[in-house]
């Protein structure tokens, strides 16, 4: 009876990290979280064209892993919420940070900035995740959503 149809079929999961947690970074500030988003931007790129990534971070704010979410043009990217979810669901994330890059210099957030991490909030609320910071990056500097109290 172990392969009949009313077997009973069960999931099995499994977490490998790659590292042990006392190694990752721990993000406690925007001024940390901005030096992560570096590494995963292409720093040759922050001139030419919109993209945004996602730090994925555990209870103790240490960052399980990163992705970039998507790459677009020169005057906007592409971000999709269900993407940025699926993702802090599988790497078991408790807390969330996005950024996205302004080729122009600019770092206020546009209309587009603010009703998406609006989105993402809210959409990350559902499955007791926290969006924790918003950054806005560029060569001169950057913009923290959570440091402006717009989070």
């Amino acid at each position: 009876m172990e392969n009949s149809p009313f077997t009973i079929s069960e999931i099995q999961i499994s977490y490998n990290p790659l590292l042990p947690v006392s190694k990752k970074p721990r993000i406690s500030s925007s001024v940390d979280a901005q030096q992560v988003f570096r590494q995963v931007f292409d720093e040759n790129l922050l001139n030419i064209k919109e993209e945004a990534a996602v730090l994925y971070l555990n209870r103790g704010n240490r960052v399980v892993g990163a992705y970039k979410v998507s790459s677009g043009g020169i005057t906007g990217t592409i971000v999709d919420t269900r993407l940025i979810l699926g993702i802090a669901l599988k790497a078991l994330a408790c807390n969330i940070m996005l950024a996205h890059t302004h080729p122009s210099g600019e770092l206020k957030p546009s209309r587009a900035d603010l009703e998406l991490t609006a989105k993402l909030k809210e959409a990350a609320k559902f499955m007791d995740i926290t969006l924790l910071d918003h950054l806005i990056i560029s060569l001169e500097g950057y913009y923290s959503f959570a440091d402006e109290g717009i989070l």
